[in-house]
């Protein structure tokens, strides 16, 4: 990693006003980079992103709408885990098969295992079903058991999905069926023909939330089969949607989840999760085939985003946390023990760079918190270690795709390195004395 001076001699500084606490960016000799030539993927929609920093990697028509089909179920899984955390249910509570779960169930058009009406099962029972075999029967169940109805589930993953900033979908149901399956029992003022729609950016944002708040999830996603209540005349095998888990035709090592989807409207869609050499992607193919025929298409395309989200892309950390800008002039500190404050990053400065561009190339800009700050850059006394002052931006010359949250660069907290005590009574006193003729002169 390149030394914190050349990190920053790249932010010139001079006099201690907000403007001039922003860089001169040298244009002289400045190389454009253009990302690695992305694969070209055979579906709709495609998109990778980093885990760790949400940073967009590669963008196939990722925000527009197109069915999601089961990988609505991620949804159900992430309000079950809040449910656990709570200790409003635990795994081996018990769930009565009404009888819309267990019509539902015997529908062998559709994923399932067979659920019996009046009879108890476990939370867990039904969470391997879904999250393995995508047992419809057995998500509705769940919904029943965490929210009363499937409705109320599905008005919780809606409020859900919007406090994570995504704003366009259609959620009519928990399993991602088309309505046409549920007859009677569909959303209130939804139509037969209504099915689950969101952006490939969107499904990404539900995997990210899911995987970051709840990694446990993968426990049960990287299961290649399981035998659904073994030992029973109920026992079916069930083999895991995700054909590219160990042991399965299409397995590529590294990959432990997360969600199939497939139905005639959507087509084949899948998001897949992977780990290697320390680094996390995720994955999003959606419309790959026709969904029946082309089941396995989906994994060829997502073949190819994985290699292309490991080979071409590298994480370089610029900046480590806690690093003091040395090089940046410090802030003042009004009425304190001393008159100034060094800046320091508040987290580390991760970035995932493309084949050909290194971290030399990547430029920085220190955006000043106004309200704390002001304009003069001054910080009135006391101020204490870790005060917010604003943020350094990074960003590259050329085809940079953003991050998933739809913003375009990496920003950094920026903070005060220590703590400063306000001065004395007399020091203070000298201060608004001193600025009090100052100030008298200059009307002068």
């Amino acid at each position: 990693m390149k030394s914190m001076k050349q990190s920053v001699e790249k932010i010139v500084l001079s006099g201690l006003t907000a403007s001039l606490l922003m860089p001169v960016l040298s244009s002289a000799n400045q190389v454009v980079h253009a990302a690695p030539q992305a694969p070209g993927i055979n579906a709709e929609a495609a998109l990778v992103v980093d885990f760790d920093t949400n940073q967009v990697l590669l963008n196939q028509n990722a925000d527009g709408q197109r069915g999601i089909a089961s990988m609505t179920k991620m949804l159900v899984e992430y309000i079950l885990f809040q449910e656990i955390e709570a200790g409003n249910v635990n795994w081996d509570t018990e769930t009565t098969i009404s009888e819309y779960a267990h019509r539902i169930s015997q529908n062998y058009e559709l994923s399932n295992v067979p659920l019996r009406q009046g009879e108890n099962y476990t939370i867990e029972e039904l969470y391997q079903a879904m999250a393995i075999y995508s047992a419809n029967g057995a998500t509705i169940a769940i919904a029943e058991q965490l929210a009363g109805s499937e409705p109320e589930l599905v008005d919780r993953m809606r409020e859900l999905i919007e406090s994570w900033g995504v704003t366009e979908f259609e959620l009519y149901n928990a399993t991602g069926l088309s309505n046409s399956y549920l007859e009677e029992n569909i959303y209130p003022g939804s139509t037969a023909e209504n099915e689950n729609i969101m952006s490939a950016r969107g499904i990404a944002t539900v995997a990210s939330h899911l995987l970051k708040d709840y990694p446990e999830v993968l426990n049960t996603s990287s299961i290649p089969s399981m035998v659904f209540r073994e030992g029973t005349s109920d026992a079916i095998q069930m083999s895991n949607w995700n054909w590219m888990l160990k042991g399965l035709i299409h397995e590529r090592p590294n990959v432990d989840g997360l969600k199939t989807g497939t139905t005639p409207f959507a087509g084949a869609t899948f998001t897949g999760t992977a780990e290697q050499d320390g680094r996390r992607i995720i994955t999003v193919v959606m419309g790959a085939g026709d969904g029946v025929e082309n089941r396995a298409q989906r994994f060829d395309e997502t073949e190819k985003l994985m290699d292309y989200g490991f080979d071409k892309w590298t994480a370089t950390t610029i900046m480590e946390e806690n690093t003091v800008l040395e090089d940046v002039e410090p802030l003042t500190v009004r009425n304190g023990e001393v008159d100034q404050v060094d800046m320091m990053t508040a987290a580390s400065a991760d970035y995932i760079l493309p084949e050909g561009v290194s971290e030399d190339d990547v430029e920085w800009t220190f955006v000043p918190d106004e309200e704390v700050i002001g304009q003069d850059s001054t910080l009135e006394a006391p101020v204490e270690k870790g005060q917010s002052v604003g943020t350094l931006t990074l960003s590259y010359e050329g085809d940079d795709l953003g991050f998933l949250d739809g913003s375009d660069h990496q920003t950094i907290p920026v903070v005060t390195s220590k703590a400063v005590e306000r001065a004395g009574f007399f020091s203070v006193a000298g201060t608004w004395i001193s600025e009090f003729f100052s100030g008298l002169m200059n009307r002068f």
